[in-house]
């Protein structure tokens, strides 16, 4: 029998176990602590953007941490609606931005273009998701807003990491057009501590990723957050970023790659994705970052890739 000392003992064992296991979890939503509110932009892309609304869906749904509407655009400036498409930013805590006018998509309306910037300015926040990246050279605030871009080797700056992880900048004008080499399994390097990647690997692995080479822009209050080894130029390049413009926070990665003939990609599967997702979204909202390092996150040596992710029937 144990003693009453041993008993305490235990009984305080057991409650700080508690405890870890509590403040492992993501907190979920509750009502002095609301969902964050998510508004995904999507239609026109080069990439499958149906289905890469319909996978982010399933991924922030499932968490139990956020509500997502969508506000699809009319495909074409003269698609009936097309003067009617007016999102109202300032009613969400994060906007996704997934459009692209890469093949001959339109810009969005100058009007909605002055509210996006107007809204980000003022404090919004905005995750420009993958091919979101891509979009609208032509548009300069745009080009502020997300720092880098996929652009000519006119259009600005590009930003290089030495193997001392040193911020090297590369002139507008020299080196290539930005590109990448093939999608394939690689290391994302992190650089210093930033919330979103707090408690993470130094260094992970995730599937299928394409490493954009001289991604170019104004690159101004930009912070890199991670990088990745290019096999073409044999050099690293910035693989997640994040830009203060105005009172507002901008955040970029070359990560969620969903191309039209991809099926559950294993881009989107990944548990460091997956992860990553969800803690920079409560970043990005001004949140505590509360969503737990999983079990399942991948290591420098291998890939995680979790099962199917289950797309709400709204979204098939």
């Amino acid at each position: 029998m144990l003693s009453t000392g041993s008993t305490k003992v235990v009984a305080a064992l057991g409650t700080f176990a508690l405890l870890l296991f509590l403040f492992a979890q993501p907190m979920a939503a509750t009502p002095s602590r609301p969902r964050i509110a998510i508004l995904i932009l999507d239609r026109f892309s080069n990439h499958d953007w149906h289905q890469t609304t319909a996978l982010l869906r399933g991924i922030l749904e499932a968490s139990g941490l956020f509500t997502v509407s969508v506000s699809t655009a009319p495909s074409t400036t003269a698609s009936p609606g097309w003067e009617q498409w007016r999102p109202n930013f300032s009613d969400y805590d994060v906007v996704i931005q997934t459009c692209n006018d890469i093949g001959g998509g339109p810009s969005w309306p100058r009007e909605v273009q002055i509210a996006f910037e107007n809204y980000v300015r003022k404090g919004g926040r905005v995750l420009v998701f993958h091919s979101g990246n891509n979009a609208f050279p032509d548009w300069p605030v745009y080009n502020e807003m997300i720092g880098l871009g996929w652009r000519n080797k006119q259009q600005g700056e590009a930003i290089t990491i030495n193997s001392r992880e040193r911020l090297l900048r590369i002139p507008s004008g020299q080196g290539e057009n930005t590109g990448h080499d093939g999608r394939s399994d690689a290391v994302v390097y992190r650089l210093g501590d930033h919330p979103i990647h707090h408690g993470m690997p130094r260094a992970w692995k995730t599937p299928t990723l394409e490493i954009y080479y001289y991604a170019r822009g104004p690159a101004k209050h930009m912070r890199v957050l991670s990088y990745g080894y290019d096999q073409h130029t044999r050099m690293n390049w910035p693989l997640e970023w994040t830009v203060r413009f105005g009172r507002g926070r901008v955040y970029s990665s070359t990560f969620g790659h969903v191309w039209k003939s991809d099926v559950q990609p294993p881009s989107l599967r990944c548990a460091g994705e997956q992860t990553l997702l969800l803690r920079t979204l409560q970043w990005l909202a001004r949140r505590p970052v509360t969503v737990a390092i999983p079990a399942d996150f991948p290591t420098e040596a291998a890939t995680s890739i979790r099962p199917e992710i289950q797309i709400p029937a709204s979204a098939q």
